[in-house]
């Protein structure tokens, strides 16, 4: 691979990272595709196809942490999750060849380099209260398991604390705790998209909290909760 420039040997080593090719199987496809990847792609998921794997088509866990080793990125960086966002990723740990090419096209990434190069950009979008928004609700569909309407407790309590470390809600590890003591049952779509407007326009301490309110009856258990414990006396966050 010495012998190619560095803009060849990025689209292998991002080939041989995707589809755990050899570096002979990533040559031959590349060349054959006159180093267009999404063509390389097909031109090798064609070759594979008489194995009958219905995932010769999916980039899956492996394929991913090696993609985040190459854009040294931890796997469960929350960036990765912005990333899924771009794609369109239907599924956590894993993207279609389609959401793949499609969310790179967007980003305008046509090698590895320019793929870090967007890290910095992808992590800043989480400032931004819109978009945050837009990413905290595909986190939902994307974090539950396929086929369910819920989303299992500890992966959303999971999902919880690594968005709101980055939203910075002080009640979070309150809600998560009361949620694994009182309720130990899966979050429905309707508690999981009020929890971030619930974080957003109510203050810790609760002084502008309206019991008549329209929050999803495990919001009214959560301030009952706090009050009880403690948590919030006299209007003041503890």
């Amino acid at each position: 691979m010495h012998k190619l420039g560095r803009g060849h040997r990025d689209k292998v080593q991002q080939f041989m990272t995707i589809t755990g090719a050899s570096e002979k199987l990533a040559l031959q496809a590349l060349k054959a595709s006159d180093w267009h990847l999404e063509g390389a792609f097909d031109f090798f998921y064609g070759q594979q196809s008489h194995i009958k794997n219905p995932y010769t088509d999916m980039i899956l866990a492996d394929g991913i942490t090696l993609l985040c080793n190459d854009l040294q990125v931890d796997p469960q960086d929350i960036v990765m999750l912005v990333v899924s966002w771009h794609m369109k990723a239907s599924t956590m740990c894993e993207y279609s060849k389609e959401e793949f090419f499609t969310g790179l096209q967007a980003l305008g990434i046509d090698s590895l380099e320019k793929f870090r190069e967007r890290i910095p950009f992808m992590r800043s979008e989480l400032k931004d209260e819109q978009k945050f928004r837009e990413i905290y609700n595909f986190a939902f569909g994307w974090a539950k398991e396929k086929g369910q309407k819920s989303l299992a407790l500890d992966t959303a309590i999971g999902m919880w604390q690594l968005l709101f470390a980055e939203k910075q809600w002080p009640l979070v590890d309150h809600w998560c705790q009361f949620l694994q003591a009182r309720h130990n049952k899966a979050i429905s779509r309707d508690t999981w998209s009020q929890l971030l407007e619930f974080a957003r326009t109510v203050d810790p301490a609760l002084s502008n909290y309206d019991a008549e309110g329209a929050w999803p009856y495990l919001i009214d258990e959560f301030v009952e909760y706090l009050n009880e414990n403690g948590i919030i006396q006299s209007g003041q966050f503890k």
